[in-house]
């Protein structure tokens, strides 16, 4: 019987990961682009101006606090909350954990895709909620995916903030103080499962701008394109 087509299907994940290689800076210069013009041009209220270095830093994975909590991944649950940290990189490390980790046999597409957007900002102005819905299977792919068992488990996630994100802060400090996103990286190693036995594994990347103002837990704004098969 041939093999259930999986959401990323193993064969292509060579492909993928030269394509993410190669495109990646060209990803991170557009977000970074696009994130500092829109931030320019707000016209937003300013905020005391800090440090303009953002204090984050890398991360093998999410800490305990930003890590997605076991009641919320259980069986018959839905999609884990947005944890409460102040950290860009926690927060990305958490989010792309729970993006890429799923039980189509247990959640609905509709279901996945509202509980993602839960981790959205709430200034409409940055929450680009259809960047969210862009990274999910539709809803005809889900169901092949949930008749055929498809579940998907990420680990080992690490994040970081792209040197050129921190250089174009350095030069331009007000796009930081105006809104408080921040460019992070997160990759991590995915495992895919299906009935039958069958599994398949693969490394992934995507870029978030993550919103972390003063007092406040971090929030997303929006992600990059991410290459699918």
């Amino acid at each position: 019987m041939p093999k259930p087509k999986s959401h990323v299907s193993g064969g292509d994940s060579t492909f993928r990961r030269r394509l993410l290689i190669g495109l990646g800076v060209l990803l991170v210069v557009g977000l970074l682009a696009g994130l500092l013009a829109r931030l320019a041009g707000g016209g937003h209220t300013d905020h005391p101006t800090p440090n303009p270095s953002p204090s984050v830093r890398s991360t093998p994975s999410a800490t305990a606090s930003a890590r997605p909590s076991a009641a919320a991944t259980a069986a018959g649950a839905t999609v884990a909350r947005p944890p409460h940290t102040s950290s860009p990189t926690d927060f990305a490390a958490a989010f792309a954990t729970t993006l890429w980790s799923y039980d189509s046999r247990r959640v609905t597409q509709q279901d996945f895709v509202s509980g993602l957007r839960l981790w959205l900002t709430s200034e409409s102005q940055y929450a680009d909620g259809d960047s969210v819905a862009g990274q999910v299977p539709d809803p005809v792919l889900w169901s092949r995916m949930r008749d055929t068992g498809q579940t998907s488990t990420a680990s080992g996630a690490a994040a970081h903030v792209p040197d050129a994100y921190t250089k174009a802060i350095e030069r331009n400090p007000a796009a930081l103080t105006q809104a408080y996103i921040y460019a992070v990286t997160v990759t991590a190693k995915v495992n895919i499962a299906w009935d039958g036995g069958g599994r398949g594994a693969e490394d992934r990347a995507i870029t978030l701008a993550v919103q972390c103002r003063p007092g406040s837990y971090c929030a997303l704004a929006s992600i990059a394109p991410t290459v699918y098969p």
